[in-house]
């Protein structure tokens, strides 16, 4: 059976695909690629269709080693890339023969990198996707990251014309990464609790990535925020932060205590009892997605139509790469 031999699982190595959709209501997170955008390249420069599972790195990427012949595409982060120990381009299509070890130096810019093979990575599914929920153990490779000497099933190669050994994505249509990671996001649902001045501070403050950054959410520091004082209703706790329970949109920001906001990501529980003051858009979770502990974070208000333009716009990129690698 053609296949995947996992050398070296790297750091945090899993399956992703767009996620599960569908679920929120008993509790199930999509999970899925957290970088959308890349992921999705990565597929297309491969000839995969769009929803083919895929590997996500964090950090350190896997050492894989191919045994036949597929293409393969390395997206996201920016990470010198080596296949049988030669200096191959990311975001490239990229043509691999059996026996071909494909490996990874340290990201020098963003945080995970996407490595898609032709033909997708075969796991079964799980409520309709591959994407792994490593919390519960769910879905992708056995639930859980990749470790040394796993061997990961893939597809059959996708039948008709793929991108020419060579094509590649436009500079112009690749992420960047900036000192300050803009996020534009919805104000809303339980901003109420802040005061204005706090909810102003909140937008003007540049906040730094903790450690606590994983796919489950990112915990950020840089200020304080103040509540309005009221007798908290039954049923909420006693911290100002606290509310009655409500859902928990992916992106939504909870501000526990006053400080340290965190930024609920693919993975995160899907309702709880904190105040969420907002939700960062899905065209700009790409961008929390490809910063790290360190980094740093802004917060700019936007609308709802502001929101669907920035999905449309994205779409829209990935529409120019796909008509890009058929020229």
């Amino acid at each position: 059976m053609s296949g995947l031999i996992v050398r070296t699982g790297g750091l945090y190595t899993t399956v992703q695909d767009t996620g599960r959709d569908g679920y929120y209501e008993i509790g199930m997170p999509p999970s899925g690629a957290m970088d959308q955008f890349s992921y999705r390249a990565a597929n297309l420069l491969v000839g995969n269709p769009e929803g083919a599972a895929a590997l996500e790195a964090t950090y350190i990427g896997p050492e894989l080693e191919f045994t036949d012949d597929r293409l393969v595409a390395v997206t996201g982060a920016d990470v010198p890339v080596t296949l049988g120990g030669e200096p191959v381009k990311p975001w490239e299509t990229i043509p691999v023969k059996a026996g071909d070890v494909l490996s990874f130096a340290m990201i020098t810019g963003g945080a995970r990198l996407y490595v898609a093979v032709s033909g997708g990575i075969g796991v079964p599914d799980y409520l309709g996707s591959r994407s792994t929920y490593m919390l519960t153990g769910l879905g992708g490779f056995e639930g859980r990251k990749l470790a040394d000497g796993d061997r990961l099933p893939l597809g059959e190669r996708p039948v008709g014309a793929a991108p020419k050994p060579g094509s590649g994505v436009s500079e112009s249509l690749r992420p960047s990464f900036p000192e300050v990671a803009e996020l534009r996001t919805v104000v809303g649902l339980c901003s109420y609790r802040l005061t204005d001045a706090a909810l102003r501070s909140f937008l003007e403050t540049t906040w730094k990535v903790t450690k606590d950054a994983d796919r489950v959410g990112y915990r950020l520091r840089g200020g304080t925020l103040d509540f309005v004082e009221r007798e908290q209703p039954f049923g909420a706790g006693s911290d100002p932060a606290n509310v009655v329970d409500l859902g928990y949109p992916v992106g939504s920001i909870q501000v526990p205590g006053g400080d340290e906001p965190i930024v609920l990501l693919n993975d995160a529980v899907t309702g709880g009892g904190y105040a969420t003051i907002g939700t960062v858009i899905s065209a700009d979770r790409d961008r929390i997605a490809q910063t790290k502990t360190g980094d740093q974070v802004s917060f700019v208000s936007v609308d709802i139509d502001q929101a669907l333009a920035a999905r449309r716009e994205r779409r829209e990129r990935l529409d120019r790469i796909s008509n890009e690698l058929k020229e």
